[in-house]
Protein backbone atom coordinates (compact mmCIF):
# COMPACT_ATOMS: atom_id res chain seq x y z
CA UNK A 1 0.00 0.00 0.00
CA UNK A 2 1.43 3.38 -1.01
CA UNK A 3 1.97 6.36 1.23
CA UNK A 4 -0.81 8.38 -0.47
CA UNK A 5 -3.31 5.60 0.19
CA UNK A 6 -2.32 5.51 3.86
CA UNK A 7 -2.71 9.28 4.11
CA UNK A 8 -6.22 9.17 2.61
CA UNK A 9 -7.26 6.36 4.91
CA UNK A 10 -5.99 8.26 7.94
CA UNK A 11 -7.97 11.35 6.95
CA UNK A 12 -11.14 9.30 6.48
CA UNK A 13 -10.73 7.62 9.86
CA UNK A 14 -10.13 10.98 11.53
CA UNK A 15 -13.24 12.42 9.84
CA UNK A 16 -15.37 9.49 11.00
CA UNK A 17 -14.14 9.83 14.60
CA UNK A 18 -14.68 13.61 14.68
CA UNK A 19 -18.14 13.29 13.13
CA UNK A 20 -19.21 10.57 15.56
CA UNK A 21 -18.03 12.51 18.61
CA UNK A 22 -19.66 15.75 17.46
CA UNK A 23 -22.86 13.85 16.67
CA UNK A 24 -22.89 12.32 20.17
CA UNK A 25 -22.22 15.64 21.89
CA UNK A 26 -25.06 17.38 20.04
CA UNK A 27 -27.39 14.48 20.89
CA UNK A 28 -26.47 14.60 24.60
CA UNK A 29 -26.93 18.39 24.76
CA UNK A 30 -30.32 18.21 23.02
CA UNK A 31 -31.47 15.41 25.33
CA UNK A 32 -30.34 17.37 28.40
CA UNK A 33 -32.28 20.42 27.13
CA UNK A 34 -35.53 18.45 27.12
CA UNK A 35 -35.52 17.08 23.53
CA UNK A 36 -35.87 13.37 24.21
CA UNK A 37 -36.39 10.40 21.92
CA UNK A 38 -35.96 10.81 18.17
CA UNK A 39 -35.86 14.59 18.53
CA UNK A 40 -32.46 14.44 20.22
CA UNK A 41 -31.09 12.43 17.27
CA UNK A 42 -32.46 14.92 14.73
CA UNK A 43 -30.52 17.87 16.16
CA UNK A 44 -27.02 16.63 15.15
CA UNK A 45 -28.27 15.93 11.63
CA UNK A 46 -29.75 19.44 11.37
CA UNK A 47 -26.53 21.12 12.53
CA UNK A 48 -24.32 19.07 10.21
CA UNK A 49 -26.60 19.63 7.21
CA UNK A 50 -26.54 23.41 7.74
CA UNK A 51 -22.76 23.32 8.05
CA UNK A 52 -22.40 21.32 4.84
CA UNK A 53 -24.85 23.56 2.95
CA UNK A 54 -22.96 26.72 3.94
CA UNK A 55 -19.61 25.17 3.02
CA UNK A 56 -20.97 24.02 -0.34
CA UNK A 57 -22.21 27.55 -1.06
CA UNK A 58 -18.77 28.94 -0.23
CA UNK A 59 -17.04 26.44 -2.53
CA UNK A 60 -19.35 26.78 -5.53
CA UNK A 61 -20.38 30.48 -5.51
CA UNK A 62 -17.41 32.05 -3.73
CA UNK A 63 -17.25 33.93 -0.43
CA UNK A 64 -20.37 35.85 0.55
CA UNK A 65 -21.81 37.32 3.75
CA UNK A 66 -24.79 34.97 3.67
CA UNK A 67 -22.70 31.81 3.37
CA UNK A 68 -20.15 32.90 5.97
CA UNK A 69 -22.91 33.92 8.42
CA UNK A 70 -24.67 30.55 8.38
CA UNK A 71 -21.38 28.64 8.30
CA UNK A 72 -20.29 30.38 11.52
CA UNK A 73 -23.70 29.80 13.14
CA UNK A 74 -23.54 26.04 12.45
CA UNK A 75 -19.88 25.89 13.51
CA UNK A 76 -20.62 27.66 16.82
CA UNK A 77 -23.53 25.30 17.46
CA UNK A 78 -21.31 22.25 16.87
CA UNK A 79 -18.34 23.55 18.85
CA UNK A 80 -20.61 24.83 21.62
CA UNK A 81 -22.09 21.37 22.10
CA UNK A 82 -18.62 19.82 22.23
CA UNK A 83 -17.44 22.31 24.85
CA UNK A 84 -20.67 22.21 26.88
CA UNK A 85 -20.55 18.42 27.26
CA UNK A 86 -16.90 18.46 28.35
CA UNK A 87 -17.84 19.02 32.00
CA UNK A 88 -18.29 22.80 31.88
CA UNK A 89 -22.09 22.46 31.93
CA UNK A 90 -24.23 20.45 34.32
CA UNK A 91 -26.37 18.38 31.96
CA UNK A 92 -28.73 17.58 34.82
CA UNK A 93 -29.51 21.28 35.34
CA UNK A 94 -29.45 23.01 31.93
CA UNK A 95 -30.07 26.80 32.13
CA UNK A 96 -33.24 28.23 30.66
CA UNK A 97 -31.47 30.27 27.95
CA UNK A 98 -29.86 27.12 26.58
CA UNK A 99 -33.21 25.32 26.51
CA UNK A 100 -34.61 28.26 24.54
CA UNK A 101 -31.74 28.13 22.03
CA UNK A 102 -32.12 24.37 21.53
CA UNK A 103 -35.88 24.66 21.09
CA UNK A 104 -35.50 27.52 18.56
CA UNK A 105 -32.79 25.77 16.55
CA UNK A 106 -35.11 23.91 14.07
CA UNK A 107 -36.70 27.15 12.84
CA UNK A 108 -33.30 28.86 12.65
CA UNK A 109 -31.77 25.96 10.70
CA UNK A 110 -34.74 25.82 8.31
CA UNK A 111 -34.44 29.54 7.55
CA UNK A 112 -30.68 29.24 6.99
CA UNK A 113 -31.01 26.24 4.69
CA UNK A 114 -33.72 27.95 2.66
CA UNK A 115 -31.67 31.11 2.20
CA UNK A 116 -28.56 29.15 1.21
CA UNK A 117 -30.45 27.02 -1.31
CA UNK A 118 -32.81 29.50 -2.96
CA UNK A 119 -30.98 32.84 -2.76
CA UNK A 120 -29.40 33.87 -6.09
CA UNK A 121 -25.63 33.99 -6.04
CA UNK A 122 -25.09 36.55 -8.79
CA UNK A 123 -27.49 38.98 -10.41
CA UNK A 124 -26.77 39.78 -14.02
CA UNK A 125 -27.97 42.97 -15.62
CA UNK A 126 -30.69 42.56 -18.26
CA UNK A 127 -30.07 45.96 -19.86
CA UNK A 128 -28.72 45.41 -23.39
CA UNK A 129 -25.51 47.23 -24.24
CA UNK A 130 -25.88 50.46 -26.14
CA UNK A 131 -25.11 50.09 -29.84
CA UNK A 132 -21.90 51.61 -31.05
CA UNK A 133 -22.29 54.96 -32.77
CA UNK A 134 -21.33 54.61 -36.45
CA UNK A 135 -18.72 56.91 -37.83
CA UNK A 136 -20.18 59.81 -39.82
CA UNK A 137 -19.81 59.58 -43.56
CA UNK A 138 -16.82 61.58 -44.82
CA UNK A 139 -17.70 64.77 -46.64
CA UNK A 140 -16.72 64.41 -50.31
CA UNK A 141 -14.11 66.87 -51.41
CA UNK A 142 -15.29 69.24 -54.13
CA UNK A 143 -12.87 69.94 -56.95
CA UNK A 144 -12.07 73.64 -57.43
CA UNK A 145 -13.59 75.15 -60.54
CA UNK A 146 -11.04 76.06 -63.22
CA UNK A 147 -10.35 79.76 -63.50
CA UNK A 148 -11.78 81.52 -66.53
CA UNK A 149 -9.13 82.12 -69.22
CA UNK A 150 -9.32 85.50 -70.96
CA UNK A 151 -9.56 85.30 -74.74
CA UNK A 152 -6.58 86.94 -76.46
CA UNK A 153 -7.08 90.06 -78.57
CA UNK A 154 -6.37 89.26 -82.25
CA UNK A 155 -4.99 92.78 -82.84
CA UNK A 156 -2.39 92.49 -80.14
CA UNK A 157 -1.15 89.06 -81.16
CA UNK A 158 2.24 88.93 -82.90
CA UNK A 159 2.68 87.52 -86.37
CA UNK A 160 2.39 83.81 -86.50
CA UNK A 161 5.70 82.03 -86.55
CA UNK A 162 5.80 78.66 -88.27
CA UNK A 163 6.11 75.99 -85.66
CA UNK A 164 9.02 73.63 -85.94
CA UNK A 165 8.37 70.13 -86.94
CA UNK A 166 7.20 68.15 -83.94
CA UNK A 167 8.85 64.89 -83.19
CA UNK A 168 6.43 62.05 -82.75
CA UNK A 169 5.66 61.44 -79.08
CA UNK A 170 6.61 58.12 -77.58
CA UNK A 171 3.69 55.90 -76.66
CA UNK A 172 2.78 56.21 -72.99
CA UNK A 173 2.43 52.93 -71.13
CA UNK A 174 -0.88 52.29 -69.46
CA UNK A 175 -0.81 52.76 -65.65
CA UNK A 176 -0.70 49.55 -63.60
CA UNK A 177 -4.09 48.31 -62.48
CA UNK A 178 -5.20 49.53 -59.08
CA UNK A 179 -4.71 47.05 -56.23
CA UNK A 180 -8.03 46.38 -54.44
CA UNK A 181 -7.75 47.22 -50.75
CA UNK A 182 -10.44 46.19 -48.24
CA UNK A 183 -12.17 49.08 -46.52
CA UNK A 184 -11.49 47.61 -43.09
CA UNK A 185 -7.75 47.51 -43.83
CA UNK A 186 -7.83 51.15 -44.98
CA UNK A 187 -9.60 52.18 -41.75
CA UNK A 188 -7.03 50.32 -39.68
CA UNK A 189 -4.19 51.90 -41.66
CA UNK A 190 -5.71 55.34 -41.10
CA UNK A 191 -5.73 54.72 -37.33
CA UNK A 192 -2.09 53.60 -37.47
CA UNK A 193 -1.16 56.71 -39.45
CA UNK A 194 -3.00 59.00 -37.01
CA UNK A 195 -1.29 57.34 -34.07
CA UNK A 196 2.11 57.75 -35.75
CA UNK A 197 1.43 61.43 -36.42
CA UNK A 198 0.28 61.98 -32.81
CA UNK A 199 3.44 60.38 -31.42
CA UNK A 200 6.07 61.71 -33.81
CA UNK A 201 4.43 64.79 -35.33
CA UNK A 202 5.35 63.61 -38.83
CA UNK A 203 3.45 61.81 -41.54
CA UNK A 204 3.98 58.07 -41.67
CA UNK A 205 6.05 56.81 -44.61
CA UNK A 206 5.28 53.79 -46.76
CA UNK A 207 7.99 51.55 -45.27
CA UNK A 208 6.83 52.21 -41.71
CA UNK A 209 3.21 51.65 -42.71
CA UNK A 210 4.10 48.36 -44.40
CA UNK A 211 6.03 47.22 -41.28
CA UNK A 212 3.19 48.20 -38.94
CA UNK A 213 0.52 46.48 -41.03
CA UNK A 214 2.61 43.49 -42.14
CA UNK A 215 1.48 43.68 -45.78
CA UNK A 216 3.40 43.41 -49.08
CA UNK A 217 5.00 46.47 -50.67
CA UNK A 218 2.46 46.87 -53.49
CA UNK A 219 -0.44 46.68 -51.03
CA UNK A 220 1.27 49.20 -48.72
CA UNK A 221 1.71 51.59 -51.70
CA UNK A 222 -1.98 51.27 -52.56
CA UNK A 223 -3.01 51.97 -48.95
CA UNK A 224 -0.64 54.95 -48.73
CA UNK A 225 -2.17 56.35 -51.91
CA UNK A 226 -5.64 56.19 -50.36
CA UNK A 227 -4.42 57.83 -47.15
CA UNK A 228 -2.79 60.72 -49.03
Amino acid sequence: MTRSALRVDAVLVQAVIAGALSFAHLHDLAAAAGQDGWKAWAYPISVDLLLVAAWRRLRTDGPSRLAWCWFLIALVASLGANVATAGLLDLNDVPAWLRILVAAWPALAFMGGTLLTHSPAHRTSTTPPAPATPDPDPVPETEPEPAAVAEPDPASEPAAVPAPEETPALPVADPPPAVPVPAALVDHARKVADDHRARTGARIDTDTLRARLGVPSHLADAIAAQLA
